[in-house]
């Protein structure tokens, strides 16, 4: 019953932004703490950044301020805005709660940045 559903990603040029949605369902979205993380190709996936239940946001170090996470109790949706993107940003971008459901990952949506 668990869904979480990534999307808003896409192609876009050094230096854009995008603004990612994961809609999530099935579970008591407004009492976890949620998260992005992302994986580039050929690696694990990693984490990106956390939002918990009263809206305060954590970041990897790696993120230098570009990426905001939000989060929107009562559409249950979390979001991550993301800003001056850079080739090394292009990977695909997964929601979860944390702790992450173990195999209840969805399907991520790709992100490029290219010129």
């Amino acid at each position: 019953q668990v869904q979480l559903v990534e999307s808003g990603g896409g192609l876009v040029q050094p230096g854009g932004s995008l603004r990612l949605s994961c809609a999530a369902s099935g579970f008591s979205f407004e009492v976890e703490t949620m998260a992005w993380f992302r994986q580039f190709p050929g690696k694990q996936r990693e984490w990106v950044a956390t939002i918990d239940s009263g809206g305060n946001p954590h970041y990897d170090y790696s993120m230098e301020g570009r990426f905001i996470i939000s989060r929107d109790n009562a559409k249950n949706t979390v979001y991550l805005q993301m800003n001056s993107l850079k080739p090394g940003d292009t990977g695909v971008y997964y929601c979860n709660r944390i702790p992450p459901f173990p195999h209840l990952w969805g399907q991520g949506t790709q992100v490029t940045v290219s010129a």
